[in-house]
């Protein structure tokens, strides 16, 4: 309509030539209203991706004992040339790759998530093809100099990862949850982290030294077969044995059979069920107050029940 009245016949009603009734009309104000409503979503979305704090996050477990072992000796290594890094060091037992983070705000949406895992097993076995996934970590590298990890050496098993890394973001992207806004997937394993300490920014340490790792900067420290892959806290109280709080896990390959997804789909199911009955519970308090606010009728009809039953009781005497 608009281009039309731009042209040099502009002057001619088009409505009347064309023979164009108000329902068009109507249409064209609709249309302008979902478009307002389109851009509300948008700049929800935006303001959404915003505020967007990561609180849960994908693991896998690093459980090698080889590589645990030379990791707490690059550690000793360091802090003996700077004890008060001690406290910038990745505690045991919660070494890991984050394989993606995300956004759950409720228990409604940690649920949400925990489907999404289970779901994501049959993507990760397609993409595996009945073939273990073995990564091999050799040198030492940091995030600005300030994140220091061992890294992944290069091979075809870095090309299963990073497929595995976007199908969980897909997946977990599809239920609507805020995952992988943080850019590309780069997979590490921390074994030291300033902000950890961030007392020592007031010491005057604002960088991890190179020379503290040099001796490690080609070490193989070997290799982690995954076999599992967790949905973690970032904020909750840790495991006794150092590693974080895990809603729900999956089991990767043959390693300790499918037993452990039966008690998964149990767990969900015992939380959904929960889930239902406080929700049930609520709702019942909430219409049990409102009946008994008064002006809503049912105190009066209370009255008028017990005036009745009084009467009968008089009658009958």
């Amino acid at each position: 309509m608009d281009s039309l009245r731009d042209m040099p016949f502009a002057t001619i009603d088009i409505r009347d030539d064309c023979g164009i009734t108000d329902v068009p009309h109507k249409n064209l104000e609709r249309s302008k209203e979902n478009e307002r409503i389109s851009k509300d979503q948008i700049r929800k979305r935006k303001k959404k991706k915003k505020d967007y704090q990561p609180n849960y996050f994908l693991s896998i477990p690093i459980t090698n004992k080889e590589i645990t072992r030379g990791i707490k000796i690059l550690q000793n290594a360091i802090i003996q040339q700077d004890k008060q890094l001690a406290k910038a060091m990745t505690s045991d037992g919660s070494f890991h790759i984050t394989l993606l983070v995300m956004q759950l705000l409720n228990e409604d949406e940690v649920n949400i998530g925990i489907g999404a895992l289970l779901e994501l097993k049959p993507f990760i076995e397609e993409i595996l093809q009945g073939k273990p996934l073995i990564l091999p970590f050799q040198g030492i590298d940091t995030f600005g100099n300030q994140v220091g990890f061992v890294k992944l050496a290069e091979g075809e098993h870095m090309n299963s990862l990073l497929e595995i890394a976007e199908a969980a973001k897909r997946t977990f992207q599809e239920k609507g949850i805020l995952a992988g806004e943080n850019g590309s997937f780069k997979p590490h394993l921390t074994f030291m982290k300033l902000s950890k300490a961030p007392r020592l920014r007031k010491k005057g340490v604002k960088k991890i030294d190179p020379e503290f790792y040099e001796k490690f900067i080609s070490h193989r420290f070997g290799e982690e077969m995954v076999h599992r892959i967790d949905l973690c806290s970032m904020l909750k109280k840790k495991q006794s044995n150092g590693y974080y709080h895990c809603e729900s896990s999956i089991v990767i390959g043959d390693k300790n059979g499918g037993e452990p997804d039966d008690a998964e789909l149990v767990r969900l199911s015992k939380r959904l069920v929960e889930n239902a009955v406080l929700k049930a519970v609520q709702q019942y308090l909430e219409e049990t107050q409102n009946k008994s606010k008064p002006g809503d009728g049912s105190s009066v009809k209370t009255q008028e029940a017990d005036r009745n039953g009084t009467d009968s009781d008089n009658n009958r005497k």
